[in-house]
């Protein structure tokens, strides 16, 4: 831990910003966060965290002396030299990132003497930093520094992520200030790259929809395999050892979800579609992801006929494990159209809170619970309590021993033992 460090804001208290405020001030340097949801900051001030993240609540109390939480903008502004923009992007109905919390930051800065940093760390399309640098100009900011440092976090790891990172991206107009950025980021072993503010932008954007590229090829060769017999966590294996390809991102499933696959791959799709070129490869790429969903659905009626009155038990709902995010879940599209169909939906996951089940599904505090009488059960989630699902009591619970297996999380051996 470095001695001495710098005075940090950070603009937005959630999922990024904590996170993001948490590890610098890891870093040892002073973080003032600022949000403006009163209970979000009356919470971190008597030390509650307001999301789940495993670690953070730990990471938040031993660096409590270093950081400090505020409603006003001033707060941050008035002794921060490095601002950090925090704040969400998520997707309009075009499909475009919504940038209104960016630019509302943007508006509500003071005319500030010194020259400080505004950095952007949400994700955003890429000439989003050449506006905002115009933008500063006509309010006669001219003179703050602007640079892009995305963040490339997932979530259930993310302070390691942080920490422990591939590698720094830095973008800025000048690169003194990039330097100065970098600087922040001293103790932590790992490659920076320094460039202008478009490439860092876009190397976000185009990160994650080569990721969501990765899972949506897998799950295509998935489908074919179950047509020819061959097994895919084979054809995986096989692939992922030659050094060109790699084993990360082709574990085949229902799909990716979550708040920065989806969102990123459509906006990466639609600024493309802005600048006039169509991504032909990204349409098919959220065209799997969606096809892929709505296949077990297909699998269910193959196997129960129609779903009117059927019950099924829906095994995990937020997108990933070790979170509670429910941003763009698989559980969320499966249990509507089984609800659409007239059956029955038992829903369990360990993290996702009680307004996060599906409306019209019956919550379910156990795997046990969800499963009995039901005539089949989805894994959904690859919750670590799930891995011995294919047992006798499992089987003897449900009323037609049926699981769709929509991670690949249970041992084939183990099924063929348990007669499922």
């Amino acid at each position: 831990m470095s001695a001495g460090g710098e005075t940090i804001g950070i603009i937005g208290a959630g999922w990024v910003g904590l996170v993001t405020g948490a590890c610098f001030a890891d870093l040892g340097h002073r973080v003032i966060v600022r949000d403006v949801v009163p209970e979000r900051i009356e919470a971190l001030e008597a030390g509650n965290v307001p999301i789940y993240e495993p670690g953070l609540a730990e990471l938040l109390e031993r660096n409590k002396e270093r950081m400090s939480f505020t409603l006003e903008l001033s707060d941050v502004t008035d002794e921060a030299d490095f601002l950090f923009i925090c704040v969400g992007t998520p997707p309009t109905y075009s499909g475009d990132a919504d940038l209104s919390a960016v630019w509302a930051v943007v508006d509500e800065l003071p005319q500030l003497e010194r020259r400080a940093i505004l950095i952007l760390k949400s994700t955003v399309p890429a000439g989003t930093g050449e506006k905002v640098r115009a933008a500063l100009e006509a309010r006669g900011l001219g003179h703050l520094g602007y640079a892009s440092s995305p963040e490339f976090l997932a979530e259930g790891r993310a302070i390691e992520d942080f920490l422990h990172p591939d590698r720094i991206v830095v973008g800025s107009f000048d690169s003194a200030d990039g330097k100065r950025v970098g600087a922040l980021y001293a103790g932590i072993g790992a490659p920076i790259v320094y460039s202008d503010v478009p490439s860092a932008e876009m190397v976000k954007l185009a990160s994650n929809a080569f990721l969501a590229t990765r899972i949506s090829f897998i799950n295509e060769i998935a489908n074919v395999c179950e047509l020819t017999g061959a097994d895919v966590e084979q054809v995986a294996e096989g692939m992922g050892l030659d050094r060109r390809i790699g084993p990360h991102f082709l574990h085949a499933g229902i799909g990716y979800g979550g708040s920065c696959f989806p969102k990123d791959v459509t906006a990466l799709k639609q600024l493309a579609g802005n600048s006039g070129y169509h991504f032909q490869l990204l349409s098919s790429v959220i065209e799997v992801n969606e096809l892929q969903k709505r296949r077990v659905i297909g699998k269910l009626e193959k196997h129960l006929g129609a779903l009117a009155g059927k019950s099924v038990a829906i095994l995990g709902l937020t997108f990933k494990p070790d979170t509670n995010d429910m941003r763009e879940a698989a559980s969320i599209v499966l249990g509507s159209r089984l609800l659409a169909e007239g059956a029955e939906v038992r829903a369990w996951d360990p993290l996702a809170g009680r307004d996060s089940y599906l409306r019209g599904a019956r919550r379910c505090d156990s795997v046990l619970e969800a499963v009995t009488g039901a005539d089949a059960a989805v894994i959904v989630t690859e919750w670590k309590e799930l891995r011995e699902l294919a047992s006798e009591k499992v089987r003897s619970a449900m009323r037609n021993p049926l699981i769709i297996d929509g991670r690949n999380l249970l041992d084939p051996a183990q099924i063929g033992r348990a007669h499922v």
